[in-house]
């Protein structure tokens, strides 16, 4: 049986391995009951809920081969969801980001709270959750990127201990099967060695 905790400002966090013991896992909320754990493949439904609160639409189906894809032990990529009781309310995502050009972090790639259950703690829990489990990697740095237009959730990481360190742009290029770099076919590009 493992589980860790991590001291923020206010409270501890609790993360249940999916390898407990579900009765116990649940001896061990908080005092709102929220319980944070490893996600699995039957909170699906409920996460492919969540994500269009959050404002993205993935079909149950991709949810469920997501959260089957990615490994209970995996060292580099983690997700967890907060339950009250049998039901999923919140979810959030962290993986590890090693770049050419600077040292390994951690980097929130969603977090996402039931409406009507915000601000009683429970996006605070799951994100305490992501600092123990990288923390347990050796990163040093937790990072969370965010929509301009989404004031509240700044103020919120504002509030947990998170400071803004920059202001960014993201550019995207959709590389759809039908443009000639995509295609098995082409002979538009030449395949870098070693990508073949």
């Amino acid at each position: 049986m493992r589980s860790g905790r991590f001291k923020s400002r206010t409270q501890s966090a609790t993360i249940v391995s999916m390898a407990e013991d579900r009765k116990h896992a649940e001896s061990r909320s908080d005092g709102n009951g929220a319980l944070v754990r490893s996600i699995e493949t039957r909170d699906s439904h409920e996460v492919t809920l969540l994500i269009e609160q959050l404002g993205y639409r993935r079909s149950h189906d991709e949810v469920a081969a997501w959260i089957n894809g990615i490994s209970a032990s995996s060292t580099t990529q983690a997700a967890f969801v907060a339950c009250l009781g049998d039901e999923v309310v919140g979810w959030i995502e962290v993986s590890i980001q090693s770049h050419l050009q600077s040292a390994p972090f951690a980097l929130i790639g969603g977090l996402v709270v039931k409406d009507g259950l915000r601000g009683k703690g429970i996006g605070k829990k799951l994100c305490e959750t992501a600092e123990v489990w990288a923390c347990r990697r050796s990163v040093s740095v937790l990072r969370v990127t965010s929509r301009s237009t989404r004031a509240d959730a700044h103020h919120f990481y504002e509030n947990i201990g998170y400071e803004p360190t920059k202001i960014s742009h993201v550019f995207e290029k959709s590389l759809l099967m039908q443009q000639p770099c995509c295609s098995p076919n082409s002979t538009a590009l030449q395949t870098p060695k070693g990508l073949e």
